[in-house]
C-alpha cells in the first residue's frame, strides 16, 4: 500500500538523529543531508510539477515519550498531509548506555498516542521500523530489546492503516559489509541513506 502525495501537500518527516542528519534548525526549510533529504529530493527531480513540501522535525536523541511531549509543536501545527515517522534505537540505545530501558507497551503506548492525534487531523502516515545494524557482539545483544519494538511499529502500522516502510531486515538481509551502512550499528552512512530513501520512496505515489 503506497501513500498518496497531494498536489501542493505537505510531507513532514520526523524521529531521532537518523531523521535529524545534521539539519539546521534555524532554518525551518532545512532537510539536513540524510535520508529525509534524499527522499523529498528525489520526490520533487521525479515530480516537480507537484509542488509538494517537505518538512524535517528530527531532534537527535529523541525516544517515542519525546516525540509524544512534542508532538502538537512539532507535527500537527504545521498541518502536514503526510506524517512519516522513525523513532525506536534510542528506546532501545538508553537501556545499554544510561540503564534507562523503555518497556514494550509503554513504547507502543507512546506511539499509539501520537498516531491517534495525526488520525484526527486527517493526515496518511508513514511508519519506518526502526532498526539495528550489528557490527559487534554487544551491538548484537541489543537485538533482544528491539525486536519487540520492531513488532510493535508494524502491529500499529495494521492498526492505524499506516504504510510500513521495512528496514530493519533489509539492512540485515543485505549481503555487504555492514560498514557500507554504518559506523557505528545505528547512525547511516550516506549510502545507508540512500538506501532508506529508495525504500521511502516506494512508499509514496503522487496524486493525478
Amino acid at each position: 500500500m503506497t501513500v498518496q502525495v497531494p498536489h501542493g501537500g505537505r510531507v513532514l518527516f520526523i524521529g531521532d538523529s537518523i531523521t535529524d542528519a545534521g539539519r539546521d534548525r534555524s532554518c525551518d526549510d532545512d532537510l539536513g543531508s540524510g535520508y529525509a533529504m534524499m527522499a523529498g529530493a528525489w520526490f520533487t527531480a521525479r515530480h516537480p510539477g507537484h509542488r509538494a513540501t517537505f518538512v524535517n522535525r528530527g531532534i537527535s536523541g529523541d525516544r517515542v515519550r519525546d516525540l509524544r511531549a512534542r508532538w502538537e509543536t512539532d507535527c500537527l501545527a504545521h498541518a502536514p498531509q503526510v506524517v512519516s515517522v522513525l523513532i525506536g534505537v534510542n528506546d532501545t540505545w538508553r537501556r545499554y548506555d544510561q540503564g534507562d530501558p523503555t518497556s514494550v507497551d509503554g513504547f507502543a503506548r507512546d506511539y499509539r498516542h501520537i498516531l491517534e492525534a495525526t488520525r484526527r487531523l486527517g493526515a496518511r502516515l508513514i511508519l519506518i521500523e526502526p532498526f539495528l545494524i550489528p557490527l559487534d557482539d554487544a551491538k548484537r545483544a541489543w537485538r533482544k530489546d528491539l525486536g519487540p519494538k520492531v513488532d510493535a511499529v508494524r502491529r500499529l502500522a495494521a492498526e492505524f492503516d499506516a504504510t510500513l516502510v521495512a528496514v530493519d531486515e533489509l539492512f540485515q538481509a543485505a549481503d555487504v559489509d555492514g560498514r557500507v551502512w554504518t559506523n557505528d550499528g545505528v547512525h547511516l552512512t550516506p549510502f545507508g541513506h540512500a538506501l532508506l530513501a529508495q525504500q521511502w520512496l516506494r512508499a509514496v505515489t503522487p496524486t493525478a
